[in-house]
């Protein structure tokens, strides 16, 4: 795990190795059942998504509060087995209803999954961000999540590879055991990881370290308004989000007009996941690792918006976005496909290492919040903010155009954010100059 430059340092790589395992298995084990969710939302159409966002924005502002009140009450060696071990039993439990299709109608089951498969994956990578935030001191998080990151990448890769090898041998419901023993392997490597951090964390001198954060269940949610810090975070995530789910919502338009049945839309589905998690592993193994480290989170944040309001312009001003572009793929498939390999590549590794500036309270409760009950938040507004525009005639390269614009906008706060002195208190930091 040692790089060229010396990237991991002396006593870093056990925990390293250790955090490249845990990230990968639980990237693994979302992307194992994903093409199942995403190929249930192309049957329905984009203009349901708002259904879909709804309920999930409502189970993750249900579930927020809740995760407040564990790290309020108990330190992360209690919390994590108990949020990784509620999201295993799900999984064991969803056997039965997909291996006897009666005991739930189709239409309340792709439901139900779609919104479960979407609180599971906001939840299990918050958590491991969290408590990556938690052992690594900012210096670290800059040269280490970018390898760290590299991790859910391979999983990324590694799960949809799993699905497509695995769904025509042992059926649907097995791929669920599948996902939930690598969760389980997940708990491992962070339980392991907790014992290394007592003993040899950067942060294990300061006061209080894995102790429960203490203060109240809705302090996350709170900190989102309260907050200038947290505050600006959600809005630099709303903006990502607004280039994500337009893309997300304009190619499942497509892959429901162009594709006529459930096997087809879950190939073309895990055929765009896989071409995205080849350029997010790309971007991590080469630029993210070299440019994190220099040049700081704002630069990175920077060219992530820049390069995806490039891949934008590709439907703005294509003149048919629907047609044959690159290997067969439409200008809408390679936008999202750029926009969401450079987002997980760039952004969030930079993102995440802000959050090693601030308390404990805002690492634990403030990113939950921001990366549960916002981001959901975000879906849901955003796909119901499409369907008026639509009612107005807004076509496929408007809706390319306003996510070129909330790119440009997130590339000016990333970078705002990214000046904030490390230690400053946030209302401090608030007014002072950028």
């Amino acid at each position: 795990m040692r790089s060229a430059q010396g990237r991991v340092h002396t006593g870093e790589g056990r925990a390293v190795a250790l955090s490249f395992a845990y990230f990968f298995c639980v990237l693994a084990a979302y992307y194992v059942i994903r093409p199942l969710r995403e190929q249930l939302a192309a049957a329905v159409g984009s203009t349901q998504l708002p259904w879909f966002y709804g309920a999930t924005f409502i189970g993750t502002l249900l579930l927020s509060p809740l995760f407040g009140a564990l790290v309020t009450r108990w330190p992360r060696r209690v919390v994590l087995p108990l949020v990784y071990g509620f999201f295993i039993a799900c999984l064991v439990g969803f056997v039965p209803l997909f291996a006897w299709p009666g005991l739930l109608t189709p239409r309340a089951l792709g439901m139900v999954f779609f919104v479960w498969v979407s609180v599971f994956n906001l939840f299990v990578v918050s958590v491991f961000w969290s408590f990556m935030s938690d052992i690594w001191s900012s210096e670290q998080s800059r040269r280490l999540f970018p390898i760290i990151a590299v991790a859910g990448t391979v999983g990324a890769v590694t799960g949809p590879m799993l699905t497509r090898s695995l769904v025509g041998v042992i059926g649907v419901a097995p791929l669920l055991l599948v996902s939930a023993g690598l969760l389980c392997l997940a708990l491992g490597c962070a339980i392991a990881l907790g014992r290394w951090a007592r003993r040899h964390g950067a942060r294990r001198h300061e006061p209080g370290h894995e102790a429960a954060v203490g203060g109240g269940m809705f302090d996350g949610l709170k900190q989102v308004f309260a907050d200038p810090f947290v505050r600006n975070m959600s809005i630099l995530l709303l903006l990502a989000d607004g280039i994500g789910t337009v893309n997300y919502a304009l190619v499942t338009d497509y892959s429901g007009a162009t594709f006529v049945d459930a096997v087809a839309r879950t190939r073309f589905a895990a055929n765009i996941d896989l071409a995205g998690n080849l350029l997010t592993a790309l971007t991590q193994l080469t630029l993210t690792r070299w440019l994190l480290p220099r040049k700081g989170p704002g630069t990175v944040i920077m060219i992530w918006a820049l390069v995806s309001i490039s891949a934008l312009a590709l439907v703005l001003f294509s003149r048919d976005p629907h047609a044959p572009l690159l290997l067969g793929m439409p200008a809408v498939a390679v936008a999202l496909i750029v926009s969401r390999g450079l987002a997980y590549g760039m952004a969030e590794p930079a993102r995440h290492s802000l959050y090693t500036r601030v308390p404990r309270n805002v690492r634990y409760k403030g990113q939950n919040a921001v990366d549960t009950a916002v981001w959901r938040f975000g879906d849901l507004s955003i796909a119901l903010g499409m369907n008026g525009l639509r009612v107005l005639g807004i076509s496929t390269a408007g809706f390319a155009g306003i996510s070129a614009a909330a790119a440009l906008l997130a590339a000016g706060i990333g970078w705002r954010l990214s000046r904030r002195p490390e230690g400053v208190p946030a209302a401090e930091a608030a007014r002072l100059p950028s």
